[in-house]
């Protein structure tokens, strides 16, 4: 009660005791004798919604972030009221709240205390903002740990930091700087093995801090709004983190294309330069699917126009580079130029879809076409106007693809970076200020261009990508880390972010390999892009002030390892794609770092640089010069050193050795890795026959292999393929078992088996129960064999 009278003195307020209760359906209602109300939902058996208001009332509920789609529903939900404290319980989880003073304790069934509030709710009224500051604080358990909030550029966890949410054009940003280009306030915490989640759903700017004031103290506010949050039960990781993606939506599966190599600059023009650029990857036969144009392919900087002198023809370039595999991606800011002589502007201006001051004027900033007026793409007929503007740019033309940048919004020559805050927003109906409207700007710019890119595109698939995000921006974009530099310390963020990030719900994510501002070494940039090749989203981008970024800017060394990991990207296409429809269909992030692979191995907790990629790739980047190797944790198990074939034990911190040549990549025992073979882009070739790696192991594990047409909505109508391998190794046998799902049929019909580290000679083979002669089997030495795609069962018999 000291902390309470202190925080009483700072002009905090507090629930008091609860003197009725309500209950309808799966919202339960506390009202306490100083106007406080509290709503719980129960969403799920491990997912609960906490609403606080201060004046008896809720106000209308509405959140961008939250999907429509996301799962609802329990197997068990009773209450009681006890003398000091109501319960509600589920078939997962115990909900304690007390009655003198709404405080909240959340345990399992056995009792163990998963998260429990501190001082709980409070807020303080604002003069400044003139709003309450709306604060809850939760007690730090022993040993937690804390990890996600997106785009954070510091330590992967989180633990003594405190952080905020405000989007930010952060150009060249360092290490702990914060706020950058993210608003994701969802973390993971972890204690006595145990995993659960917390999504504070508020727009305004909010703060995080996990035990940096007060060392066993989590708490977290914001500068207006409601004290909304989400609770997600484990005990697993992965449980929290499907829970958080199924709550806030998941992705549409992406054309295949777009998880191949891409190639930016800021800029490539004219379009002599664009062509020379197409033609010099296909000389060099190094893939490639997208080239990208920066904002000087338009009429000075006018968004969706094009530079007539420039780009002369730009239907017939777009065209004649498809022709040649590239697709094209255009970039598309939300500055509307203030220019009478310009149709997009005096559209908007006639039908009021530009921002306005609190007093009237419209919102002006000045970005690259000079002084601007910014659509509101809070209101929906905005962003359907928005949305038609695409017909020509995709339909017409061609292109591909759209790049949303400067949506955080970005305003030049204003300390704040942005809009001031009295600018007004629709908010789909709910009119507010730009203290509340900031953090989902660029999340609703990102909504629009992908429900117009969609609509032009059909029936292929859209493919967009965003610099500013929100909570829920997944199921719209892609994204990036925003404008990096070309340093070692950038590497080593590059992979911090990229694992916050998946963790954080948004998978499809990447950076600017090599860096965006300033120049990479040749040793940096071939380090970074043996990062980047296990990154979701790969794309190489640089500012071009310092010098060209393309894989044979530097020389004939750089140029042949570059090719040589793209072309591994290629190849492992498939394992990319399926690990893909897993995030699209059950949340599961794409990059894993340790502590979610392993969270009962108190010694990933801490760390930063290994990560799994899909579910059976471990990959440890070199983050520093004139490296051999390095030291790197192998998690528990057996794994396949994938250069050498070495098989190491993990459960500790090992010396890989790792030459400019090599990234530490290893494959868990007993995993399946499909593979294509080498393409120059997407299509190129008619794949009749896929390679499975299979990496013997003594006892069981499963693979999966997704396949559909890799364009288009079919897979949504049941045609894609799902096979399910279950691999079982004992001394002298292999099994390999496939289960088949879905009705596409794959070009392929043959499967190359390569059988890594075999411990016997095969002497016979079974397909189906039935024995098959080796020379029907094209068997190639003892370990790579071709069979047909369909079987059920291969059963292979050493001595």
């Amino acid at each position: 009660m000291i902390i309470n009278t202190e925080l009483e003195q700072k002009g905090n307020q507090f629930p008091k005791s609860i003197i009725d209760f309500k209950k309808k359906k799966d919202n339960f209602y506390f009202y306490s004798d100083n106007g406080v109300a509290l709503k719980v939902t129960v969403l799920r058996d491990s997912v609960f919604r906490f609403r606080y208001a201060t004046e008896g009332s809720f106000a209308k509920d509405f959140s961008y972030a939250i999907s429509k789609d996301a799962v609802h529903g329990y197997n068990q939900l009773d209450y009681t009221e006890e003398k000091d404290h109501y319960q509600i319980r589920t078939s997962k989880l115990i909900l304690q709240i007390d009655k003198s003073n709404f405080r909240k304790t959340i345990k399992t069934l056995d009792g163990q205390v998963i998260m429990e509030d501190e001082i709980g709710f409070h807020w303080e009224f604002s003069y400044e903002h003139g709003s309450d500051i709306v604060k809850m604080s939760k007690v730090a358990q022993k040993m937690e740990s804390f990890y996600g909030l997106g785009d954070k550029p510091m330590h992967f966890n989180l633990k003594g930091k405190r952080v905020q949410n405000w989007v930010t054009d952060e150009y060249a940003y360092g290490k702990d700087r914060d706020p950058i280009y993210k608003a994701i306030p969802f973390y993971i915490g972890l204690h006595n093995d145990t995993a659960y989640g917390l999504f504070f759903d508020n727009t305004f700017r909010t703060f995080f801090d996990f035990g940096h004031e007060r060392r066993n103290v989590t708490s977290f506010w914001a500068q207006g709004g409601e004290m909304n949050y989400y609770f997600f039960y484990g005990p697993e990781m992965e449980q929290v983190v499907t829970s958080y993606t199924d709550l806030t939506g998941k992705p549409e599966m992406p054309p295949l294309w777009a998880l191949g190599y891409h190639q930016s600059k800021w800029s490539y023009y004219p379009e002599s330069n664009v062509r020379e650029l197409a033609a010099k990857f296909r000389e060099l036969k190094i893939p490639c699917d997208a080239l990208y144009l920066d904002i000087d392919y338009m009429d000075g900087f006018r968004c969706f126009t094009w530079n007539k002198d420039y780009f002369p023809d730009p239907e017939k370039m777009v065209s004649e580079l498809q022709e040649d595999g590239f697709k094209t991606v255009a970039i598309i800011d939300p500055g509307i130029k203030i220019d009478k002589d310009y149709d997009i502007y005096n559209e908007a201006l006639e039908k009021g879809y530009f921002c306005q001051r609190a007093d009237g004027p419209l919102m002006r900033g000045k970005v690259w076409p000079g002084e601007c007026n910014f659509p509101d793409f809070t209101n929906p007929e905005v962003r359907t106007w928005w949305s038609g503007l695409y017909k020509e740019l995709i339909e017409d033309v061609g292109i591909a693809g759209v790049w949303n940048d400067m949506n955080e919004p970005a305003v030049m020559e204003v300390p704040t970076k942005t809009f001031p805050l009295d600018v007004r927003h629709d908010y789909d109906g709910n009119p507010c200020s730009h203290r509340k409207a900031h953090n989902v700007y660029g999340m609703q710019m990102a909504k629009a261009t992908y429900q117009g890119v969609k609509e032009f595109v059909y029936p292929k698939r859209p493919f967009i990508i965003t610099r500013s995000a929100y909570s829920g921006t997944q199921r719209y974009s892609s994204s990036w880390t925003g404008d990096n530099v070309a340093s070692w310390e950038h590497l080593w963020l590059a992979n911090q972010q990229v694992q916050r990030m998946c963790v954080s719900g948004m998978s499809f994510i990447g950076s600017d390999i090599g860096g965006f501002a300033e120049q990479p070494t040749g040793e940096l940039f071939i380090r970074w892009i043996q990062l980047g090749v296990f990154h979701p989203f790969c794309r190489v981008h640089s500012s071009g002030d310092h010098g060209d970024q393309e894989p044979w800017s530097f020389d004939q060394d750089v140029t042949d390892i570059t090719r040589k990991y793209i072309e591994l990207r290629y190849k492992l296409l498939p394992y990319l794609y399926t690990m893909f429809y897993r995030y699209a269909t059950d949340g599961i992030p794409m990059i894993k770092p340790l502590v979610y692979f392993d969270q009962e191995d108190h010694q990933t907790y801490y760390r930063t640089d290994e990560f799994i990629c899909g579910d059976h790739l471990l990959v440890c980047p070199i983050q520093e010069p004139n490296a051999k190797g390095r030291r790197m944790y192998i998690p528990r198990g057996r794994w396949y050193n994938y250069w050498t074939g070495e098989v190491v034990k993990g459960g500790k911190e090992q010396w890989v050795d790792a030459d400019i040549q090599t990234i530490p990549l290893f494959v868990r025992e007993g995993a399946i890795i499909p593979k294509y073979p080498v393409q120059q882009y997407v299509g190129e070739k008619e794949i009749d026959e896929v390679e499975l790696e299979i990496y013997y192991k003594e006892g069981k594990l499963n693979s999966v292999l997704y396949e559909d047409a890799h364009e288009g909505y079919d897979y949504k109508k049941g045609r894609y393929s799902f096979r399910t391998f279950k691999v079982t190794g004992k001394k002298n046998e292999l099994i390999l078992q496939q289960h088949k799902e879905g009705r596409y049929i794959t070009p392929y019909d043959k499967f190359r088996l390569d059988l890594k580290g075999l411990p016997f000679e095969i002497k016979k083979i079974e397909v189906d129960n039935q024995e098959t002669p080796l020379s029907e089997l094209r068997v190639n030495g003892n370990t790579c064999i071709v069979v047909d795609k369909n079987f059920t069962e291969l059963h292979f018999i050493g001595e």
